[in-house]
């Protein structure tokens, strides 16, 4: 199955915009705990003193999105980004900040801004608990590495759920050709949001019977959310950034999202390239650097799309059934779903 008409990275995950490194804490105890925290660092130097551009979107804000207003403000990013559950955000917060005062060189900093996002894991988690620690979240900063990206129910994608079946941590993504630049576009989410499941166009959440509004009085609510974290090495300005961010939202509405009254969609993008970084030199007086033009966008909006889609639905493909808190949460039905796509399922 391929989605898009894009060709993926190498491993097909955001750590293929190189420097980009992805770390996770999974927290799972026997039926009642399915949480945990996904740390996605910009690049492996110190962010507070090199920060990155960025930009910031908003599908639908029914959530809690700490650090956003600076990131809207200034159009830049200075810690690792984390996601969690809606209640442990306090949790990923100090777990950022602590790390970044650690940091060799910021011995004078005075002010942090932490960048954390959520969804609410608590059907399959016993989330009143806050079972994520501020340990957990810095360790998930801390293990964080290049290379291959766990998905499905792990991290901040533990006890997610999507379209009524497991989601969790998805990845994907995009690399242009160099007629088109060359650039690469990683994305990584985490769903947990409801709608009518498409898959590649085809309405897979309707032939399964299992889709939001089935019933004139609601069977299911289409409450949820999803974050979309995009990096990208294209040298971009934090506001052509944001709109980077926004067209990520295409790629969510395409695997059958509403962006319901009670979900909490986001979308923060970040450029590593050094032409664009901010660093402390250019941060102190004039800077000149060199970006792209506007012009040059349409490539890497095509990019996003698809790579936001794949992610979402990579985060349904690496599902695993889940017995939790309130109840069993079933796995993506691959064997009926794959022939739908025209995929023969594995024996």
């Amino acid at each position: 199955m391929r989605i898009g008409i894009l060709q993926p990275g190498p491993l097909n995950a955001i750590t293929d915009v190189a420097g980009v490194k992805v770390g996770q804490v999974t927290i799972v105890r026997g039926d009642h705990v399915h949480t945990g925290v996904t740390a996605v660092l910009p690049h492996g130097g110190n962010l507070f003193q090199d920060k990155v551009p960025a930009g910031f979107f908003v599908a639908n804000a029914f959530g809690k999105f700490i650090g956003s207003t600076q990131i809207e403000e200034l159009g830049e990013i200075e810690t690792p980004i984390l996601l969690t559950n809606t209640l442990n955000v306090a949790e990923g917060a100090a777990a950022a900040v602590e790390w970044t005062l650690a940091q060799p060189g910021n011995e004078q900093v005075r002010s942090v801004n932490a960048v954390v996002g959520e969804t609410n894991d608590g059907f399959l988690n016993d989330i009143r608990g806050r079972h994520v620690t501020i340990a957990d979240a810095r360790h998930a900063i801390e293990s964080a590495r290049e290379g291959p990206v766990a998905e499905g129910a792990v991290g901040a994608g533990t006890g997610t759920v999507a379209f009524g079946w497991k989601g969790g941590i998805g990845t994907a993504s995009r690399k242009l050709p160099q007629s088109l630049g060359g650039w690469t576009v990683g994305v990584l989410t985490q769903t947990n949001y409801g709608g009518v499941l498409t898959i590649a166009g085809v309405p897979v959440g309707v032939r399964l019977g299992q889709y939001d509004f089935r019933r004139e009085i609601e069977q299911k609510k289409a409450d949820g959310s999803v974050v979309v974290i995009v990096a990208t090495d294209a040298p971009l300005s934090d506001r052509n950034l944001r709109r980077l961010a926004e067209r990520a939202f295409a790629g969510i509405a395409r695997t059958g999202s509403g962006f319901s009254n009670g979900s909490g969609d986001y979308a923060v993008a970040f450029s590593t390239n050094p032409a664009v970084r901010r660093t402390p030199e250019r941060r102190s007086g004039t800077a000149t650097v060199e970006q792209l033009a506007n012009d040059a966008m349409s490539p890497l909006f095509q990019a996003v799309a698809e790579a936001t889609e794949e992610a979402a639905i990579n985060s349904l493909f690496a599902g695993t059934t889940v017995k939790g808190d309130r109840g069993t949460i079933e796995a993506l039905p691959l064997d009926k779903v794959l022939p739908m796509l025209g995929v023969r399922a594995p024996r």
